[in-house]
């Protein structure tokens, strides 16, 4: 049945409306991330690096960095021009802040880092792309969002990306990665996330109205998330749900819950957001410690 970004998520409201389809559910991930033991230290709850931030586009990788603190993750750090080192640490002291202006530093903080997001603000010049290259190298969970994905479309061939990775593109995106045109992907969006995965070997998230999660593998069904709203179409959404995806794969997550979940967390509280302020002038800031709170209700 297709499935059109301009679809009504009413019009979906019942569990036949899409045949296959997981209709992605918070009591389902009830204790995915049990209760901390007492004796916890931040080394249990892995080392996320966020690589991104090009030149004017700082604030990407501190709200997929700042996320990605909130929900849980042990450590934090960023990777990303030196221009952008001040601002990201007087927002967030939590965060360790890199200035990697030539990508041959990049090396020693991946050796360092358990889970890898790549993409926010990446920007497609020369930088851009030996980042890429670097982390596509990297046996790591990884989570590879906008101008990752346009690298990853350019290549000549389509390359397998694991198990451990997740993608998270929007429609033109995918249209991207899979040679076609967005009307193509609206057209028939529950196949072309599937083909995103099967294409990629991985978890792949195909944002919009009704975001739908395929793969990795036969492992799990199809997921269809019936929550979120009109507000949450502002700039940096993406980079906030890149960063829940991160840090729940920092904490040993599979990539297909990882991605499930962080989607449902994401939806939700942009839904909570509009009921207690209104969907007009929604921040993807905003949307950071309703993450939190429903997080926080299932562990």
């Amino acid at each position: 049945m297709p499935m059109r970004l301009d679809s009504s998520p009413s019009s979906l409201d019942n569990d036949n409306a899409v045949p296959g389809l997981e209709r992605l559910d918070l009591s389902v991930y009830q204790q995915r991330l049990p209760a901390r033991p007492r004796d916890a230290h931040k080394g249990m709850f892995g080392h996320l690096l966020v690589i991104g931030g090009n030149q004017g586009m700082g604030g990407a990788v501190m709200l997929a960095a700042e996320a990605a603190l909130r929900c849980g993750a042990g450590k934090v750090s960023v990777a990303t021009l030196s221009e952008h080192i001040a601002s990201l640490l007087a927002r967030c002291p939590e965060v360790m802040a890199h200035g990697v202006d030539d990508p041959a530093q990049l090396p020693p903080l991946l050796s360092q880092a358990s889970t890898v997001v790549l993409g926010p603000g990446l920007g497609r010049d020369a930088w851009a792309e030996q980042m890429l290259i670097q982390v596509l190298e990297r046996e790591v969970p990884r989570i590879l969002d906008a101008d990752a994905l346009n690298g990853i479309a350019s290549m000549s061939r389509p390359i397998r990306l694991g198990c451990q990775t997740v993608i998270t593109p929007h429609p033109a995106e995918a249209a991207r990665l899979l040679a076609c045109r967005t009307a193509d992907i609206q057209a028939d969006r529950l196949t072309a996330a599937e083909q995103l995965a099967e294409r990629f070997a991985c978890a792949a998230v195909l944002k919009g109205v009704g975001s739908l999660v395929a793969g990795p593998g036969d492992l799990q069904r199809p997921g269809i998330c019936m929550h979120g709203n009109p507000g949450m179409a502002s700039a940096g959404m993406g980079d906030v749900l890149s960063g829940v995806v991160g840090a729940l794969l920092a904490q040993h997550l599979d990539a297909g819950t990882a991605a499930r979940y962080a989607v449902l967390l994401h939806a939700l509280a942009g839904d909570r957001v509009a009921e207690q302020d209104g969907q007009l002038g929604m921040l993807a800031s905003d949307l950071i410690s309703s993450i939190r709170y429903y997080l926080n209700r299932n562990i």
